[in-house]
């Protein structure tokens, strides 16, 4: 393989990709419909507006960004975009990171021979991934640094997990998870938390390593909740499900710059990383997983637990200077109000008021086009 020179950024830039539900908008099922819908739009659009595994999926990138107001106006013009050239198809998006009724034994691969090569690499465990997150690239100066701030990011991923749960039900039934999406990604072989890694040297050694064995087609089949991105030049944080609308994917947006850049500053001056167990990330994953943003999540100084509320006010307290250099204070602050009112949360309170999966996801589409019009 060719070696993976890791491209250098001066600054924390930001660059963000969304997965998105295409479904019916007359039964609120999924739909395979990427080829109809790449079809439609303008070419201004094309190559950032594009297909994944599974043909009820669409993607949307932003260009690099150097803030998180950026990153918002450039997905809000292009979801206008989409949304305006999907509608005439019978087509909505539905942000959610599992469907709640559609079964993926239903849905159809994307004709790409990538897909098709991984898929016959890893039948079911592949076919399963009908799920969708959200995926926040940070800019980063070396290689080094970039192996660096994943291992000290570990323990901030399940709080990240937790405020961004978006996937209560599979199959047609409550699964009593918050985030069943992060059970379904682990499958994979190359998922989950990564291995703590002593530096950039390290981690090439280990993609070759994975890909001349055999183990994976190429590095694009790395699917761990953070890793190193050696052609962007970035830290990509990929934990999170797909929150439940634009407000809340630059909340989480500014909350991992601001991290990502005060880890970096912390790199830089030489500040000791006290010793973290890896169990207690494994365990805060889990209570994320369970239970979302009404989980208990264990600090790893002090090993006691505490509420996702009060973790989340502290670290806009300690975070604050770096918004203010970053210039996404407002949008910090905002992660404050995301833990009452999660994706699973008003999946579940629309489920209980219903009794519909159905009405929980026409609801779902209706309270992102009324957000939007205020």
């Amino acid at each position: 393989m060719p070696v993976m020179r890791f491209t250098p950024n001066i600054y924390p830039t930001v660059g963000v990709e969304i997965e998105l539900q295409l479904v019916d908008s007359d039964d609120m099922s999924l739909s395979s419909c990427i080829e109809e819908v790449l079809a439609a739009i303008p070419p201004h659009l094309q190559g950032s507006v594009k297909p994944e595994l599974m043909q009820c999926y669409v993607e949307i990138n932003t260009r690099i960004c150097k803030t998180v107001r950026e990153v918002g106006d450039d997905l809000r013009e292009k979801l206008t975009v989409l949304e305006r050239k999907v509608e005439p198809l019978g087509i909505q998006l539905f942000w959610a990171a599992t469907h709640p009724f559609s079964s993926w034994r239903h849905q159809k691969i994307t004709v790409n021979d990538r897909y098709y090569r991984l898929v016959a690499l890893m039948e079911d465990v592949a076919r399963r991934l009908v799920t969708f997150g959200l995926h926040v690239h940070v800019g980063v100066d070396t290689g080094d640094k970039a192996v660096m701030i994943c291992d000290r990011m570990q323990q901030h991923l399940p709080l990240l997990l937790a405020l961004s749960a978006n996937s209560p039900f599979w199959e047609g039934r409550n699964t009593g998870l918050r985030s069943n999406r992060s059970k379904i990604m682990e499958g994979l072989p190359t998922a989950g938390l990564p291995y703590q890694m002593r530096n950039w040297s390290e981690y090439v050694w280990l993609v070759k390593h994975l890909i001349d064995t055999g183990f994976i087609n190429s590095i694009r089949e790395i699917w761990w909740d953070i890793r190193p991105h050696h052609h962007f030049g970035t830290v990509e944080i990929r934990v999170c499900d797909v929150p439940p609308n634009l407000d809340h994917v630059m909340a989480l947006t500014a909350l991992i710059q601001c991290l990502v850049h005060t880890i970096s500053n912390e790199i830089d001056e030489g500040t000791f990383l006290g010793d973290y167990h890896p169990m207690m990330v494994e365990q805060n994953k889990w209570r994320a997983t369970r239970y979302g943003a009404d989980a208990s999540l264990v600090s790893s100084k002090d090993y006691q637990p505490r509420s996702v509320q009060t973790i989340v006010d502290a670290l806009v307290e300690q975070l604050t200077p770096a918004a203010i250099e970053l210039n996404c204070l407002q949008e910090l602050q905002s992660v404050r109000e995301i833990p009452g009112h999660t994706g699973a949360l008003r999946q579940l309170e629309i489920f209980q008021a219903t009794n519909s999966r159905r009405e929980v996801v026409r609801q779902m589409i209706e309270d992102n086009k009324s957000r939007n019009t205020h």
